[in-house]
């Protein structure tokens, strides 16, 4: 079975994407590696996704560029699970499967189609839903030189919520881009 893996490029002020969802500051990231984007996209059989970024892309989808108006760049190809409470509302959209559930149920209903690959958190909200009940198994993060000052902000819970993580891999090919994963230490994760 594959892993749960929630990943972004942020800015340096901790922002994964700028006010109303805009993705325009994402120019300013690091260009890859040749073949790390690719490379990624290829262990990732389902992304889950909430409705205000899939909205977001949908209104933006003529001043998104190559890189964020498909996943990984397009360079990806699988299920897309976007996460509302009004799946109705993209019935007609036929790329993606919509779903009024938890963040449990979707990760049981990707497993079943991911098979040994990956599943794909793309939404911090979604992420710190599956953060809230032990599903992420890894966190991996890049980081643009760039800041935003407002926006949605990497990990947000009113009150705080400490969550300690284990720094697992270093990417040397995107060193400029600070490409870290980490895993959670699970035994610090102080949810109630």
């Amino acid at each position: 079975m594959g892993k749960v893996a929630w990943g972004f490029t942020a800015s340096i002020d901790g922002f994964i994407a700028g006010p109303d969802h805009d993705m325009s500051w994402f120019a300013a990231a690091e260009p890859n590696a040749e073949g790390t984007t690719e490379n990624m996209a290829s262990k990732v059989a389902v992304i889950i996704s909430g409705r205000r970024g899939y909205d977001a892309a949908k209104a933006q989808a003529d001043e998104r560029d190559e890189m964020t108006s498909e996943p990984y760049g397009g360079a990806w190809s699988g299920a897309e699970f976007i996460l509302t409470h009004r799946p109705e509302e993209l019935a007609g959209d036929t790329s993606v499967t919509a779903m009024n559930c938890t963040i449990a149920e979707a990760v049981e209903r990707a497993q079943q189609i991911a098979g040994d690959r990956d599943i794909q958190i793309i939404s911090a909200d979604i992420a710190r839903q599956a953060l809230e009940v032990d599903l992420i198994d890894e966190l991996q993060v890049y980081v643009a030189p760039v800041f935003l000052g407002d926006g949605t902000r990497i990990f947000d819970v009113p009150g705080g919520r400490r969550v300690d993580w284990v720094l697992k891999t270093i990417d040397t090919a995107n060193a400029r881009s600070f490409g870290r994963t980490y895993r959670p230490k699970r035994s610090s994760c102080c949810w109630p």
